[in-house]
């Protein structure tokens, strides 16, 4: 994996083989970052990345000049291979080793964006308790998005709070947000 962008544009990144992950495919974190980027100025964001995994997207949003970044992995693995990387590249990310289900029922902090990176084989029920969790428990600012990367096989559309989605390859990101009246 690399950074597509930012201070840290180019540099690669090897997960140990080991670590249970299936990292954001470059083509596709290119393109959500596109999105992104025409929505918010990096550096006045507040993320929090969800089943973080390698903490591929963690260091995406590093790299272009966020500072306020938590990361949540129930794996040790995870949280040590992210904390030695952001370490390694001065990058100011906190993680959080936990069950990300049980973060959210906790969790008071609104961020600007989240997104959940959960396992492809959830079924629905599992996928749609993220974006229930986080609106009931009013975790996404005003304007924020919240973002849940899935396989092009899974729909998310009848889940509240539901936008859009974008397709990439075999992966899709379903886009949430705060519904005003």
């Amino acid at each position: 994996m690399r950074i597509i962008s930012g201070l840290y544009k180019g540099r690669r990144i090897s997960a140990p083989k080991k670590l249970p992950v299936r990292p954001t495919t470059d083509m596709a974190k290119e393109a959500l970052f596109n999105i992104l980027n025409n929505q918010y100025y990096f550096d006045d964001i507040s993320v929090l990345d969800l089943f973080s995994g390698t903490g591929n997207i963690s260091y995406e949003f590093a790299s272009r000049g966020t500072e306020q970044i938590t990361a949540v992995d129930a794996n040790y693995g995870c949280i040590k291979f992210i904390n030695e990387t952001a370490e390694a590249f001065d990058m100011n990310i906190s993680t959080i080793k936990s069950d990300v289900f049980k973060f959210l029922e906790k969790s008071k902090q609104q961020h600007t964006i989240i997104f959940a990176d959960p396992p492809y084989d959830f079924d629905l029920e599992a996928f749609s308790k993220v974006p229930e969790l986080v609106f009931k428990n009013d975790l996404l600012e005003d304007q924020g998005l919240l973002i849940v990367e899935h396989s092009k096989h899974t729909d998310l559309s009848l889940i509240e709070h539901y936008a859009y989605s974008k397709s990439y390859g075999g992966n899709m990101f379903s886009f949430f947000e705060n519904k005003t009246e």
